[in-house]
């Protein structure tokens, strides 16, 4: 009798088949999450705060943790108390997503620089 030493084919193929549907899975789930921040609005501007530039991060982790590190067009901004709330209600609602951590940050300041073209033809700044 002999034994094979070389792995299972089957195996790998499992493996491999399991690898490429975490990152389908993966993919979905973060254009999902961007679907979602970009339903949410500063409410002086006309344009949302993905295209904005005011979300500076977005990390997922394998049990559908959300952190979003984000900032404002200004540090006073009227909304500053209840966008970061809008953000986590936008993308808790996300399925897949098991909970959302909203990071308020102000370094880097925002700038227009950060703004998509989409917002700047929005916003008419060329």
């Amino acid at each position: 009798m002999f034994m094979n030493d070389a792995p299972d084919t089957s195996e790998t193929e499992r493996a491999a088949a399991v690898r490429t549907s975490q990152a389908i899975e993966n993919e979905r789930l973060t254009d999902d999450i961007v679907k979602a921040l970009k339903t949410v609005y500063d409410p002086e501007i006309p344009a949302d705060i993905y295209e904005l530039g005011l979300i500076y991060r977005v990390d997922i982790s394998d049990d559908g943790l959300v952190e979003i590190d984000m900032t404002l067009t200004a540090p006073g901004c009227p909304v500053a108390g209840e966008m970061p709330m809008w953000v986590k209600n936008a993308v808790g609602a996300v399925p897949g997503v098991s909970d959302v951590k909203v990071n308020m940050v102000f370094d880097p300041p925002w700038d227009q620089s950060r703004m998509s073209d989409e917002a700047r033809v929005a916003l008419d700044m060329w």
